[in-house]
């Protein structure tokens, strides 16, 4: 049995980008897909007879937007509860997988978090099992196997690769609301240094002392995660912002249009949440990343309600083009991350030395 489908998590409302995007790069590859989706997930089946992996391969899950979690993944199974761990153990031996882990996940939707109990509840008496036939052991390359629950009786498992995959659990990663932040949109900033900072550079490229802007920064979610790194901000809002952020002597607050101000000198770090149509807020960044006003920016794009993902992949074309005519190096990197909603969030670190 070879792995035909490529099998990614999203959130619930966003399967349908998930979607558009896999069709997307498998068009790119020549690939002969059909295309599923279902709740938290969407995915794509060869038809031309061909194993899923180098299609998979060939798209490394950093370059995804709408996936939390990238797989090669088997047939759906449906299950019998007299046998649930029989009918799981025999799909593996016949796909001839071995891996050195085994997580259990569900959709990010009501309906699959009730599941947890069942996933739990099987957990070791699978692991027992598959280390009997050989399947789980000690060195397979770092290989995962992934049994995604779907309901109580259907499990679609799938395999995921070190460096190609996301570290955490469904694809999520969960953090603390800090009490004193002015906003819950603080932790979008924060999920964004996580995924597109490596931990090990923060100290280095989040440094304190660094100079930085947040355009439509009121009331200060952003700017507070920017302070606590110790830097110098450029609040830009008309709004007012948060008292005890103000009082730390960090923050200049300046009452002006984020689109029409200019910095006095080159900053560190551009950050953005302001909420307006896309292509409006690509030109502005556009401008600052061509002038070379930043050396790294994160900023959100508000997505329309329909094909969200031609509208992202039209804008991140649009921008990378015109960084390359200016003669500007960079890196560009766009994720519909845990903390987003209705928008996805970019990060363009400038690569040239200026």
């Amino acid at each position: 049995m070879l792995p035909a489908t490529w099998l990614v998590y999203c959130r619930q409302g966003f399967e349908r980008d998930a979607l558009a995007e896999l069709e997307y790069y498998a068009a790119q590859c020549d690939a002969c897909v059909q295309g599923h989706a279902g709740e938290g997930w969407a995915s794509v089946a060869r038809t031309d007879g061909e194993t899923i992996n180098a299609l998979q391969r060939a798209v490394p899950f950093a370059r995804l937007v709408f996936a939390r979690q990238s797989l090669v993944a088997l047939p759906t199974l449906t299950l019998s509860r007299e046998d649930r761990l029989g009918a799981i153990a025999r799909q593996v031996v016949e796909a001839g997988w071995s891996f050195e882990s085994i997580w259990h996940e569900t959709p990010d939707t009501n309906e699959g978090k009730a599941l947890g109990r069942l996933a739990k509840a099987l957990t070791r008496p699978l692991q027992s099992t598959l280390k009997k036939n050989g399947a789980l052991r000690r060195k397979a390359g770092g290989r995962r196997l992934h049994l995604l629950w779907l309901s109580g009786d259907q499990v679609q498992l799938g395999m995921s690769f070190p460096g190609n995959r996301s570290e955490l659990v469904g694809g999520i990663r969960r953090l603390r609301s800090p009490s004193r932040a002015p906003s819950r949109s603080t932790l979008k900033l924060e999920e964004a240094w996580h995924e597109f900072v490596p931990r090990d550079e923060w100290d280095v490229r989040l440094a304190e002392g660094m100079q930085a802007a947040d355009l439509g920064a009121a009331p200060g979610g952003w700017t507070w995660q920017l302070v606590q790194r110790g830097m110098h901000v450029y609040a830009i809002d008309n709004g007012p912002m948060n008292k005890a952020l103000m009082a730390t002597g960090q923050v200049d607050h300046l009452a002006e249009d984020g689109f029409i101000w200019e910095p006095p000198q080159r900053l560190d770090w551009l950050v953005c949440d302001i909420v307006d149509k896309p292509a409006r807020v690509l030109a502005m960044m556009e401008r600052w990343l061509v002038r070379r006003w930043c050396r790294e920016a994160v900023f959100n794009l508000k997505l329309p309600m329909k094909k969200r993902w031609e509208e992202v992949q039209r804008g991140l074309s649009e921008l990378e083009h015109a960084l390359d005519q200016a003669g500007v190096k960079a890196t560009v990197a766009c994720r519909h991350l845990y903390h987003d909603r209705e928008e996805v969030t970019v990060h363009v670190r400038l690569t040239d030395r200026f």
